[in-house]
């Protein structure tokens, strides 16, 4: 497929799913109604921390209110637009990747963008009330954050890839993809500073975490070039290293003789 007409197609299966998850339109507000109250209360123990002590780590309320507004904005948009990757390692061990492979569109995107999870819009939502009280959303400061949010939306699109795709090498893992991808998640809500050093090393490496959090609000609060750059770089590398590893194990996959076509 050339980048045009994949692009297309993620726009073209981008509004089919939206269509369909808002038909639904009393799950949809109970989805994303509840996502809202649920990052509301989680951020709200924060604040109760902060009322209490004036830092952790360097890390004052303001850098905190950052963190869980990229991080839960992030997080919002891969479920809204890819929300396909939650279910990747039940479709490759179910051997419903057929369905797709019947199509001639890229099978990782489709699979990818072949769902639309309701409660991402909960997450943006909040995302959107968390980062405008802390000044992000002003026009200056709008397509910086726009950026960060992207480039950290990609990173946990991708590393969700990643995981999931250990189906391709192991069989019977149920829900432990999912767990591993909420363990990231966890990593990435707290501030890194007070990790020690070689545990940072980890979290931008084996566990992405300083690129879901730590880094986008670096870029957002003391913006440079260099962290900003090393930002879409790393969202960049992610994004790369997730197709090149599901193209690994598609040369190991195993046909579930799977006969239904996706549309």
């Amino acid at each position: 497929m050339s980048a045009r007409t994949t692009v297309r197609f993620a726009i073209a299966l981008l509004g089919t799913n939206l269509r369909a998850t808002f038909a639904l339109r009393g799950a949809f507000w109970l989805q994303a109604g509840f996502m809202f109250v649920n990052d509301v209360i989680f951020f709200t123990t924060w604040w109760i921390f902060f009322r209490r002590w004036d830092e952790i780590g360097g890390w004052r309320l303001q850098e905190m209110t950052i963190l869980y507004g990229v991080v839960a904005g992030a997080y919002g948009t891969a479920n809204v637009l890819w929300g396909g990757v939650r279910d990747l390692s039940r479709v490759i061990a179910d051997g419903g990747l057929d369905t797709f492979l019947t199509q001639p569109k890229d099978p990782l995107l489709h699979v990818m963008g072949s769902k639309s999870i309701a409660s991402g819009w909960g997450d943006v939502v909040a995302a959107a009330f968390l980062l405008g009280v802390a000044g992000c959303l002003a026009p200056s400061m709008l397509p910086l954050t726009i950026f960060v949010v992207a480039c950290s939306a990609i990173v946990i699109a991708a590393t969700g890839v990643l995981i999931h795709s250990s189906a391709f090498w192991a069989d019977d893992l149920d829900t432990l993809p999912r767990q591993v991808s909420e363990f990231v998640l966890i990593f990435s809500s707290y501030p890194q500073t007070v990790y020690g050093p070689w545990l940072r090393l980890v979290l931008f490496t084996v566990i992405p975490a300083g690129f879901i959090g730590y880094l986008p609000v670096e870029v957002l609060r003391a913006f440079s070039w260099r962290d900003a750059a090393f930002l879409g770089g790393g969202a960049a590398l992610y994004a790369t290293a997730a197709v090149v590893v599901f193209r690994a194990g598609m040369r190991r996959y195993a046909s579930g003789n799977r006969t239904g076509l996706m549309a």
